[in-house]
């Protein structure tokens, strides 16, 4: 995830194109969107910021549930002291929840841009659910699987618990019940009508049907628009504020800078420790023949809350050349099938992202999961990938 600001209208002149070969009639193609074949997986983020007049107002005294854990690098010696979600695993066992609320959010495109509306909350996305729905019943948020990670068994519970659990299983397999659970509300779906100068319709090899895409800083612009109109400063809950995380989704829908195609990003509209984070992520329909499709189901929903649990305010550094803030889920994103692997549960088949430990960062591998079929190892993804500290393969 490369950290950047992002300015100007970046959409590609390749995807600009369309406007000028698509011909259309009622609320379709009539012919295909045009192909665009310099689209290619990455995920982004944006540094602490707001965008005025929708700067979300100030909660005084809410904030997030966090804790810092300072650790010297193995790679260069630097010493860091990184802001987390949750609390200390090495001084607390108990449970801490981090309430989530779900924007199901509708992208609209008219007849100058693709004609198509991409609905999350519309039914039959996945098998008979919506997107909304599949994501809020999914192992993300619903203790479904038992992770038992190379004869480690970390519990039967949420994706990104496992995960944290296994980052700090130093101290987990002390302070056995240790949890960070995610609780999820569903909120009123949000409509965005896509101005032409925005985003298009295309089709791409990383998705089996044609995607909407917009430049993500008109598309933040719009969340910033969201989140003031639902801070707890100007209603009662539910509301957001510091200590609640809005979670965007869309459903195939891309977010372009310079190029296609983001799958998520997370930010804050100031630091630690009172600052309000917030995160999108999209979900792509699946492909029929099994292959992967970039940000499948709740692959880059993965990949963007474990980002948050470790970096929620993207500000802690790293010591990695490739990697400049410790961001978990990069080092496997362009890795086989996008990093993700396979969970079927009641018929269903979901597709997290694996994600890396802090040792891979170069944090003592007393830190993380260090058994792995019975043999000690420095174990650095959940996944136990095979990769070099500060290193992809």
């Amino acid at each position: 995830m490369k950290r950047s600001l992002i300015t100007g209208n970046l959409i590609t002149l390749l995807v600009a194109l369309a406007l000028l070969s698509l011909s259309l009639t009622g609320t379709a193609f009539s012919q295909a969107p045009l192909y665009d074949p310099t689209a290619h997986a990455m995920y982004t983020v944006l540094p602490p910021h707001s965008y005025a007049p929708n700067a979300v107002p100030a909660v005084p005294g809410v904030q997030l549930q966090q804790w810092t854990f300072d650790w010297t690098s193995s790679f260069d010696g630097e010493k860091f002291s990184t802001v987390i979600v949750g609390t200390d695993p090495s001084k607390t066992n108990t449970t801490t929840t981090v309430n989530v609320g779900i924007i199901p959010i509708k992208m609209v495109y008219g007849s100058s841009n693709g004609n198509m509306t991409f609905d999350p909350n519309a039914a039959g996305e996945f098998g008979s659910m919506s997107t909304t729905q599949m994501i809020n019943g999914s192992v993300i948020f619903k203790p479904l699987v038992d992770y038992v990670q190379g004869g480690t068994d970390l519990g039967k519970t949420q994706y990104e618990d496992a995960y944290q659990r296994g980052d700090f299983w130093g101290s987990v397999k002390k302070n056995t019940n240790y949890h960070l659970m995610l609780k999820t509300l569903i909120a009123p779906e949000q409509t965005f009508n896509v101005p032409a100068s925005e985003g298009n319709v295309i089709s791409t090899s990383l998705a089996p049907d044609p995607v909407g895409t917009a430049n993500i800083n008109w598309f933040d612009e719009q969340l910033q628009a969201v989140m003031s109109k639902y801070s707890c400063s100007v209603r009662k809950e539910p509301c957001i504020g510091p200590n609640v995380l809005p979670l965007f989704v869309t459903y195939n829908v891309y977010l372009t800078s310079g190029g296609c195609c983001i799958g998520g990003y997370h930010s804050a509209n100031s630091g630690a420790p009172g600052g309000q984070t917030y995160s999108y992520s999209t979900s792509v329909a699946q492909f029929a023949n099994g292959r992967a499709a970039f940000s499948q189901d709740v692959g880059a929903l993965a990949h963007e809350l474990g980002e948050w649990i470790m970096d929620p305010f993207t500000e802690n550094s790293s010591p990695c050349p490739s990697n400049g803030i410790l961001e978990v889920g990069d080092p496997l994103e362009n890795g086989p099938n996008f990093g993700d692997y396979p969970y079927t549960v009641n018929g269903f088949t979901y597709h997290p992202q694996d994600l890396v430990f802090i040792t891979w960062f170069g944090a003592p591998a007393s830190t993380s999961l260090d058994v792995w079929n019975g043999t000690t190892t420095d174990v650095v993804t959940f996944q136990n990938e095979v990769l070099n500290v500060c290193q992809t393969r």
